[in-house]
This record gives C-alpha cells, structure tokens and sequence, in this order.
C-alpha cells in the first residue's frame, strides 16, 4: 500500500517529535558541558572544560562508575553462560521439569523490581551473606538471566536438531560439536544478548538499593545525589556514557549485521 504525501508528511512530523520527545533533553546536559557554571547557571559565553576536570577529580563518581562496569560485566557473562546452558537443556526434550525450569527463570523479570529485591534480600539475610557488590552481581544476574535464556532460545529453536545430528553421525563428541557447530551460530545471538542484559544491569535501581553493601553503582549514587542536587560534573558524565553507548551501538550494529551489509562503504 503506497501511502500519500499529506500521510508521509504526517508520520514524519510524529517521528520528529518522537526523536524530540526521547533526546531532546538529553541535548541540555551534553551543550552545558562544555561550558563554564556558576551557582547553578550556565555562562554560555565562556567554554570551559571545567566539568570533566571535575568529574576526573571526583573519587566518588569514578568508583560508582568503576563499581557498575563490574557488576554489568560479571551478572552479563554469568547470565549468558547460565541461559546458554539451560536453553540447551531445554532444547534436550520435553518434560514437566524443563517447563518449570523455565517459569523459574522467567518469575524474576516478570514479578516488579521491588518484589525481586525484597525476595533476594530475605535470602541473603536468612543465609546471613553481607551485602556487597557480590550480591548486586547475583541480584542482577538473577534479573537479566531470563533475557539471555530467551534469546538463546530463541536462536537453538531455529538451528533445528539436524546439524548437531549430523555432528554426531560424523563421530564428533557432544564438547566437540558445542565448539565448532552450536557456538559459532550463537556468536551474534550472544553478543545481543550480552549488550542488552548489559544495558538492563547498567540501569538496575530498584534491586541494586535492595542488596547493595557500602559500595554503591552509578545508578544508586546519582539516586542518592538528587536530593541536594546534581553537580556540573554530572553533566561531563551524561556526556561520556552517551558517547560510549553510540560507539558499543555501532559496534553492535556492524557485529550483528549481515556480512553484505558490512562490505558496503
């Protein structure tokens, strides 16, 4: 169905304003970086670098940031070794196991943040673990891990039975055919899933006030600091986060996207 000019008009003038709505403020705080601030206003007169100096002099700020990337990294390859092994049992057959199997792994992302933390929190206290970054990285792999077993999934389902059937007839062992048959196609199924439960773990609040110790990630901190206020180094922070996300999502988009596309300059 061709769509007429009025119609194009219209849904490009909703696109734009979408865009507009999404990061259209996320402009403010990236301009305002690189100008000089006094007493909480913004002198658009003088550029100044001042806000990163300030955030690299920020001990308290660089160590959330530190401290996320860890737990991001950690709950991220934790989750998709977990959800790559559990999606291959699965796949394994069909039984009233594997379907409770997977109702456990889904219950954690579909029950609110809030009912996922108290829950880990209770364990942790029972099993009388401190809190610490090391319980912020099961909480998290705990929520994301049904991304990763979904995706992953997902992938083994289209595969199909017939090429680690054919492995196997050529004598090929169940480790042999994982290495050269099964992983090789989950190569971009993986590295989906790692940035998508990556950027799930990056945001996690909820859970990470819930069962976090005295070391605190970036999104606890900045919670914390809305109270008296976000210092101009802030600003240098959004700034940088977002220019690291534009560069991980172009790497994705080349690393996920088919090898024809990839060629073309």
């Amino acid at each position: 169905m061709t769509l007429s000019k009025p119609a194009l008009a219209a849904l490009a003038l909703v696109t734009l304003a979408v865009f507009v709505l999404l990061y259209g403020p996320l402009v403010i705080p990236i301009v305002s970086s690189f100008f000089a601030s006094s007493h909480g206003d913004v002198l658009w007169a003088e550029p100044s670098l001042d806000s990163y100096r300030a955030l690299a002099g920020n001990d308290g700020i660089l160590t959330a940031v530190f401290n996320t990337l860890i737990v991001g990294s950690a709950a991220t390859l934790l989750s998709l070794i977990i959800g790559t092994l559990l999606a291959l049992h699965y796949c394994g057959g069909k039984s009233a196991a594997r379907e409770i199997m997977q109702f456990a792994v889904f219950l954690p992302f579909l029950l609110p943040p809030i009912v996922t933390g108290l829950a880990l929190l209770i364990f942790f206290r029972e099993t009388e673990t401190p809190r610490s970054l090391l319980t912020v990285i099961i909480g998290h792999t705990v929520f994301i891990q049904a991304i990763a077993y979904r995706v992953i999934l997902q992938r083994l389902q289209a595969m199909g039975p017939d090429m680690i059937e054919a492995s196997s007839d050529l004598g090929a062992s169940s480790w042999q055919t994982f290495l050269r048959i099964v992983l090789p196609n989950l190569k971009s199924t993986l590295i989906g899933a790692g940035i998508l439960g990556f950027a799930l773990s990056f945001d996690e609040t909820m859970i990470t006030l819930l069962v976090t110790g005295t070391d605190s990630t970036l999104p606890v901190r900045l919670w914390a600091m809305m109270r008296l206020g976000f210092s101009p180094d802030i600003n240098a922070l959004v700034a940088i986060v977002l220019g690291m996300t534009a560069i991980l999502c172009v790497i994705a988009v080349r690393q996920l996207a088919p090898s024809g596309w990839r060629k073309v300059d």
